[in-house]
């Protein structure tokens, strides 16, 4: 390496290999290599057009940022501390420090850095979002194929009341609809620009925040510079998003894990999605369901990592930041990987329809119907309904002849002969009777099911427009500043 160009005006010496190792971000930059140089191009186009540098340096930067963006970031000088730096030494060698050198005029790397983030995770949540839409779609297919399946519903892991298998997958479908909401609103929060706010103070030069705001597809500025270079709580946001999606596939997964079991025997995965044993060869574990489980942890150990590490930083920047950045891209990572897996999972997995069916009245699962049935016909109080059916359960004998009998005991009444018809116990304690006359708004009724498929189906394809929207915006953006760099080249 040359003389480090950063070091060399205020220390002296050079740091040994431990302390290179220890401070270096360069491993981590490589995920933020292409905002970097969209973030340089975007700068030096507006350096240029504010009159700050000539359009001959500007022209000759160009130039190189475009050799140094085709050999990519694996050429680049990893003695360096960051990638800012290596990419800002590998220009001047390409292009003289006369040239090169300008750059960096009016701008930090606090800024630089803050503004490469998110430019890098605003696409990271976009592909994150479109992979959400996926398996959206997926349990809202599943669903629609499901209506008229019959299965146990449970409170506290015991049969509580029999539902359907589709309003169960709306269940899951509804609450990554809300994973969505909380995605597309951080968004909002990350793509702001914070580009020009430079050390913390900003700048005495005549930077034109607004016009490189536009260039990179920011939707606006992060205003104050001080809370623009030192903030990541848009960081914090986006993996508490990601913390709680990942709470919502890991209670999918701990479901198929238990499904999946010889004591369920509700589903069965997809060989893709499994193991075997080393040694006892009728094995079929569900690995891949259990480290779905697993990384769970591993995102809310990122997120509780990254606020003990902001939790006492005072303003403005601090290099403690630099260790955020890591945990934002594992998390994000694996938070991606997690919905595209489920997703494929979701769309191989066999149900096993008749076992759904024949499980939905075990436990007596039915008595809640028939207590509300009671209220219905009788006009007894429910706790006193409540009271006949729960002491028949705990009997054991959940027939006819013993509610009329515990219902002379605990009311004084005959229940026959204040309505309560043998139709009438016999119906109550139907599975599919009991789902049927749940059809209010959200329940598991076939209709009504049917009716919540077609509506999440309609907001999956107004989200399916946001990001699409926003991709566009982007992209457009990108064509934009692109266009002016090469009128750049051709005024070489």
């Amino acid at each position: 390496m040359t003389a480090d160009i950063l070091r060399r005006g205020r220390l002296n010496g050079v740091q040994n290999e431990q302390i290179v190792a220890f401070t270096s971000s360069m491993e981590a930059d490589r995920w933020i290599f292409d905002a970097d140089m969209l973030v340089d191009k975007a700068y030096v186009v507006m350096l240029s057009h504010q009159g700050i540098i000539s359009r001959d340096d500007a022209s000759g930067i160009l130039s190189g940022l475009k050799t140094i963006e085709k050999d990519g970031i694996g050429v680049l000088d990893t003695s360096y501390e960051d990638v800012h730096i290596a990419i800002e030494a590998r220009l001047i060698e390409l292009t003289g420090e006369n040239t090169g050198g300008r750059m960096h005029s009016g701008r930090s790397r606090n800024d630089e850095v803050a503004t490469c983030i998110r430019i890098a995770l605003r696409g990271e949540l976009l592909e994150l979002a479109e992979c959400l839409v996926k398996l959206r779609s997926v349990f809202i297919i599943k669903a629609d194929n499901h209506v008229d399946t019959v299965m146990p519903g449970f409170t506290h892991l015991q049969h509580a009341q029999p539902t359907t298998l589709a309003h169960y997958l709306l269940a899951h479908a509804c609450a990554l609809e809300r994973d969505f909401e909380r995605l597309t609103d951080a968004y909002k929060r990350i793509n702001l620009c914070p580009l020009g706010a430079a050390a913390f103070a900003s700048t005495g030069f005549p930077l034109d925040r607004d016009y490189v705001c536009k260039l990179l597809g920011f939707d606006a500025l992060l205003e104050n510079s001080m809370d623009a270079v030192s903030t990541r709580d848009f960081i914090i946001e986006t993996l508490g998003v990601c913390s709680n999606l990942m709470v919502d596939i890991s209670r999918f997964a701990e479901e198929t894990i238990l499904w999946s079991t010889s004591e369920f025997g509700f589903i069965e995965l997809a060989d893709a999605y499994s193991s075997t044993s080393s040694i006892m060869p009728q094995k079929k574990n569900p690995d891949i369901s259990e480290l779905l489980r697993a990384k769970t942890g591993s995102v809310h150990g990122a997120l509780m990592s990254v606020l003990y590490i902001c939790k006492a930083l005072p303003y403005s920047y601090n290099r403690d930041l630099q260790e955020v950045t890591p945990h934002l891209q594992k998390a994000v990572g694996i938070t991606k990987s997690a919905v595209s897996i489920t997703t494929d999972m979701l769309s191989t997995l066999t149900v096993h329809k008749e076992l759904l069916h024949q499980k939905s009245t075990s436990g007596f699962s039915t008595a809640t119907e028939l207590a509300d049935t009671i209220v219905r016909v009788t006009g007894l109080p429910f706790r006193l309904a409540h009271h006949v059916v729960g002491s028949a359960v705990r009997e054991g004998n959940l027939d006819f002849a013993k509610i009329i009998e515990i219902g002379k005991k605990v009311t004084g009444k005959n229940l026959e002969d204040i309505g309560l018809r043998k139709k009438d116990f016999l119906e109550a304690l139907d599975p599919l009777l009991n789902i049927n006359r749940r059809n209010i708004k959200g329940g598991p009724a076939p209709g009504e099911c049917t009716r919540s498929i077609i509506e999440r189906g309609n907001k999956l394809s107004d989200d399916q427009h946001v990001i699409q929207q926003r991709i566009q915006a982007l992209d457009e953006s990108k064509h934009t500043l692109d266009t002016i760099v090469d009128t750049f080249e051709t005024h070489l």
